[in-house]
This record gives C-alpha cells, structure tokens and sequence, in this order.
C-alpha cells in the first residue's frame, strides 16, 4: 500500500502530538442536541463517556450561519468545565457581519476555548438564492485571519475535502479545494480535519495532490464508524460521498444485530489501520452524538489509552 508524502518539519498544533512522539492522536465530533431527551443522553451518556476515553481533544459543530450558537457554546462550556479534554469549537462565516463573528469569538474565549474549527459554512437549508452579508466573509481563510488577529496564540484547524479530487482529476494545482486548502494554510491555521471518506486510497490521493500544491499541514482524516447502515445512507445523502458497496452489501448481509455491528467494525478497523499505515497523524470520529462505536473502534485498533482521562 502507498503511504503520503511526509511534510516538511512543521510545529503541530499543540493539542495534536506527533507520531513519533506521543502515537496517533484521537479526537472526536459532536453536534448539539436538537431535543430535551438528545441534551440529556448528551449531558448523561454521551459525553462522559467519549472524555473517559482520554481525546486529544472534542469538537463541536456549528449550524449554518450560526443558527445552533447557543446550544454549540453549551456543549463547549461544558466540555471546557467539566472535562480535561479541550474543546474545539466550530465557527463558520458565511452569513455573519465581521463584528458579530468577532463577538462570538469573544465569548468562547470567555468561556476559556483557545482553539477553533473556522469554516466557510453553507447558505440556510432551503436557500436557492442566497446572498453573502456585505459585512461579512467569503472565505474561511478571512476567518483564520480574523480569529488569529483576535489572539496569535489560538490554535485554528480547518476543513480538507478528499472527495473533491476524482480519481481521474487532471492536475491537483486546478483543484478549488485544494487552492482554497492553502490559502488556509498562508492565513495561519494549524492543520486540517478531511471530510468523512471509506477508502483509504481518497486520503492519500489527496495528501499526495495536497503537497504537490505545497499545503504541508497536517491532515487528519475524518472517518465514521461503519456499524449501522442506515446511518451510513443517510450520511451519503447529507454529504454527497457515496459509501462503497461492498460496505453496505456486508452489513446487509447480517440479519442479527451483533453480527452486523461485528462486521462494520471489522470494516472500520481496518480503514483506520489503513489510515495511519499511510501516514495519518491520527483519526477523527464523526460520532453523532453515540459513544459505543466510536469506543469500540478504539478499543479494536489500539487507541484507546489504558487509562482514560476522568471527568473533573
């Protein structure tokens, strides 16, 4: 199996350990509840458990143009209060006055957050025409910016699309993910977190097309556990990455429950064996908001540490 191209020697963000060091880092994605009874399971279950497990660190997501901002900085908060794990808060522009973007930023630093996920985003569900706020960004590369204007000292990530290069892509250079990946890069961020992808030739195909256009950060891949198939169509529909075949004919294939969880994380394990045999720095879990895949997953590839961090 082909590995990536290694960067050049660059200082990881500081909640990201380089391999050679400390291993793989873990980290994991929650989104906020849309209900009384998901806050609860969140608050209950959810996320004691993923903090138990010890995480480089936990991010949360952010509803287009900010509609989930209260509900995303709750599940910050607590995970900056409760836990030792650091909370990476998502931050999109697309919508949002630089002002407004720059008192939300204020407020999760309050709240004690010094890293940030800072996304373009996407135009309110529903939106066939949709025009930017005059005030406001265009770029996630003009939010790394604002956000490190506010403190140099901010660790920010950013978003990485292997889907958007297709196997038979004529030149990385043309690619606009890629153009807009290092244009990230030259504002400051820290490293990249890819969209969910089931192969691993799409992560190395784009880190090769990624260096090749000189962004050297690191890249860490996305992944979702591959337990339950109809999460896995609809993550399909949602995101436009078609899952392979091959995975939903085996866990199709498995009437029992068990047995098809069994499989899926047969699945999943080696992807992520796979990932960081190429190079990875580490995997990111796409959890929706459930703990026990995502745990399984670490317990069967290695992970999970012997010891978890505890909830303070």
């Amino acid at each position: 199996m082909s590995t990536v191209p290694a960067p050049p020697p660059a200082v990881l963000p500081s909640r990201l350990r380089a391999s050679g060091e400390l291993g793989p880092t873990v980290s994991f994605e929650l989104y906020p509840p849309r209900s009384p009874g998901a806050a609860e399971r969140l608050w209950q279950r959810t996320l004691p458990a993923l903090a138990e497990a010890a995480p480089d660190f936990l991010s949360v997501t952010y509803g287009a143009s900010g509609s989930s901002r209260e509900t995303s900085r709750e599940v910050v908060r607590w995970v900056a209060e409760h836990t030792a794990v650091r909370p990476v808060a998502h931050l999109t522009c697309i919508g949002s006055p630089r002002d407004e973007l720059r008192e939300v930023a204020r407020g999760f630093l309050a709240d004690g957050v010094q890293d940030f996920l800072a996304l373009r985003g996407d135009p309110p569900a529903g939106t066939i025409t949709w025009t930017p706020h005059p005030e406001g960004l265009q770029r996630a590369s003009e939010l790394v910016e604002l956000l490190l204007d506010a403190d140099p000292r901010l660790g920010v990530g950013v978003a990485a699309t292997p889907s958007c290069l297709a196997p038979d892509a004529p030149d990385a250079a043309t690619c606009g993910d890629l153009l807009a990946l290092r244009a990230k890069q030259d504002a400051g961020a820290g490293y990249a977190i890819t969209q969910v992808f089931f192969e691993v030739e799409s992560y190395t195909r784009y880190v090769a097309a990624a260096r090749a256009v000189g962004v050297h950060l690191p890249l860490v891949p996305g992944l979702v556990p591959l337990t339950d198939p109809n999460r896995l169509r609809r993550l399909e529909e949602i995101s436009g990455v078609p899952v392979p075949g091959r995975i939903l004919a085996a866990l199709d294939a498995e009437p029992d429950e068990a047995h098809r969880e069994a499989a899926g994380l047969a699945m999943g394990a080696e992807l992520v064996d796979a990932v960081l045999a190429a190079g990875a720095p580490g995997v990111h879990l796409y959890t929706f908001n459930q703990a026990p895949a995502s745990l399984a997953l670490l317990d069967r590839t290695g992970l999970r540490p012997a010891t978890g961090r505890p909830a303070l």
